[in-house]
């Protein structure tokens, strides 16, 4: 998987989510993936790299790291709870969505009840 369809792949699993939303608060060149103002994915490009950077339960990231060379600590982000991921064979389409809702799912379930677009341990 090149880099543009890592960001792709991410970026339309993003619109089935309830509440997701894109900002761009850094400016054009991060994209923002907020629910409910928390942000969960980002995407950019540095140095003609797309990188997609998540949210990760700490025991994943560092299995993550472990199993894939394409993931890599959170770019500019706390390193036990964010996740990189570059473009490469050993990341599939299915392990991209699995790990976008995750992180979408990771944030969900630390907002207040009332302001939960869905019931995290019921979605997927």
């Amino acid at each position: 998987m090149d880099g543009e369809e890592l960001q792709r792949l991410a970026a339309e699993r993003t619109q089935e989510l309830p509440g997701a939303g894109l900002e761009h608060p850094f400016g054009p060149e991060w994209d923002v993936f907020k629910v409910r103002g928390k942000v969960f994915m980002l995407l950019t490009v540095l140095a003609d790299e797309p990188l997609v950077t998540l949210k990760s339960h700490p025991d994943d990231s560092r299995s993550l790291r472990e199993a894939y060379a394409e993931i890599t600590p959170g770019y500019h982000m706390n390193k036990r709870h964010w996740i990189t991921l570059r473009a490469g064979s050993a990341l599939d389409p299915q392990l991209v969505e699995d790990l976008v809702t995750e992180s979408y799912l990771l944030v969900v379930e630390k907002l207040p009840r009332a302001q939960r677009p869905v019931a995290p341990d019921s979605f997927g």
